[in-house]
C-alpha cells in the first residue's frame, strides 16, 4: 500500500494527542517517575497478552541478541531520559508547550538517521519537514499568546522539553536499527515486530524509571511543579489515577509507540517523525472542547500551513 508509513505516522500523531493531555493530568496526580513505573508495566502485560493471542506464545522468541540489544538502548533513550524529561516538562510547563517543542524530533531523528543509516532526504521532503515544522509552531504560539515563548517559560521546562525531543529523534533511530536485525519466524507476523521490539524497549523502561523512583524517594520529592511521587501503593486505592494511567499505557506505549515503530518500517525515519509530530496541530479542538481554550485565526493559519507541508510529503514522494 503506497504511504503506508505516512498514514501510520499521523494516527500515531492522534494516539500522542491523546497520551499529552492524559499525561499531564496522570504526572501532577501521581508523579512523573510513579506514572512511567505504572505505564511500562501496564505495556508489558498487554505486550505479553497480545504475542500469547497472536502465536500461542505470550513471549517473544524471534529478536536476535543484536536486536534486543538495540531495543534496550533505545529504550533507555527513548522511554527513560526521554520520558522522563517529556512528563517533567509536562508539569512545569504542560503539555499544550512540550508538544511545541517536541517538533525538534524529526530534526533529530533525520540526523541520526544520516549519520548511523545513510538515509537522504529529497530536496521535496526537506521543505516538506520545513513548511510542516513551521505551521505546528505558528498553529501552538498563536493560542492566544502575545509573547515569545523563551520569555514566558520557565528555564528548566524548556531544557526538559528540547532534551525529551531529541532522545524520542534518537531512540526512534535506535529502534529503527534494531528492528533491521529482526528475523521473522514462522507463527509471527511481519506486523507483530515492532510490538516484539517495543517489548523490550519496556523492559529498559520499567527497569530504569524504577531505578530512578527509588533514587528519588532518598531526595526532593519534585524538580518543580506537581504534587511529587507518590507510592505506588496508594495508586492502586486510586480508581482516577489508574484509569489514566491505563489510557494513557494504551495510547502511548503499547498502541502509539508500536505503530510508530511499525511507521519506520515503511518509511524514513525523518518523515515519520515529522508526521508523528503534528500532535500540536490535532491537540487544538480536544483543547477547545476539554478546556474551552479559544483558536486564533494563528492558529487556524498554522494547521493550514501544516496540511500543506504533509501534502509536499506525498508529492514528494
Amino acid at each position: 500500500m503506497a504511504y503506508l508509513g505516512e498514514l501510520i505516522s499521523i494516527g500515531v500523531a492522534f494516539s500522542w494527542t491523546a497520551t499529552a493531555l492524559l499525561s499531564e493530568f496522570g504526572s501532577k496526580r501521581m508523579g512523573n517517575l510513579t506514572l512511567n513505573v505504572l505505564r511500562m508495566s501496564l505495556a508489558l502485560l498487554f505486550s505479553l497478552v497480545l504475542f500469547g493471542v497472536v502465536t500461542g506464545d505470550m513471549l517473544p522468541l524471534s529478536a536476535s541478541p543484536e536486536a534486543i540489544g538495540w531495543m534496550l538502548l533505545s529504550g533507555v533513550v527513548g522511554y527513560v531520559i526521554g520520558d522522563f524529561c517529556l512528563f517533567q516538562c509536562y508539569i512545569i510547563i504542560g503539555s499544550r508547550f512540550g508538544q511545541l517543542f517536541m517538533t525538534l524530533a524529526p530534526l533529530s531523528a533525520a540526523l541520526m538517521a544520516w549519520v548511523t543509516l545513510g538515509q537522504q532526504m529529497t530536496k521535496m521532503s526537506i521543505v516538506a519537514m520545513l513548511v510542516t515544522l513551521s505551521g505546528i509552531s505558528i498553529s501552538v504560539l498563536g493560542r492566544g499568546e502575545h509573547h515569545k515563548v523563551s520569555l514566558r517559560l520557565p528555564l528548566n521546562g524548556v531544557l526538559f522539553a528540547i532534551a525529551a525531543a531529541m532522545c524520542q529523534g534518537i531512540g526512534l533511530v535506535l529502534s529503527k536499527i534494531g528492528m533491521d536485525h529482526y528475523q521473522v519466524t514462522d507463527g509471527m507476523p511481519a506486523w507483530l515486530v515492532p510490538f516484539s521490539a517495543n517489548f523490550y524497549r519496556c523492559i529498559a523502561g520499567v527497569i530504569g524509571f524504577s531505578l530512578l523512583l527509588s533514587l528519588r524517594k532518598k531526595k526532593a520529592p519534585s524538580l518543580g511543579g506537581g504534587r511529587g511521587e507518590v507510592s505506588l501503593r496508594s495508586v492502586f486505592h486510586d480508581k482516577k489515577g489508574l484509569s489514566v494511567a491505563t489510557a494513557t499505557t494504551i495510547f502511548g506505549p503499547f498502541v502509539g509507540v508500536g505503530f510508530s515503530l511499525m511507521a519506520v518500517q515503511y518509511t524514513a525515519a525523518g518523515i515519520a517523525s515529522t508526521l508523528m509530530a503534528m500532535t500540536p496541530i490535532i491537540i487544538l479542538l480536544p483543547s477547545y472542547w476539554l478546556f474551552h481554550e479559544k483558536i486564533t485565526w494563528r492558529a487556524v493559519i498554522g494547521a493550514v500551513i501544516s496540511v500543506v507541508g504533509v501534502s509536499l510529503f506525498f508529492l514528494g514522494g
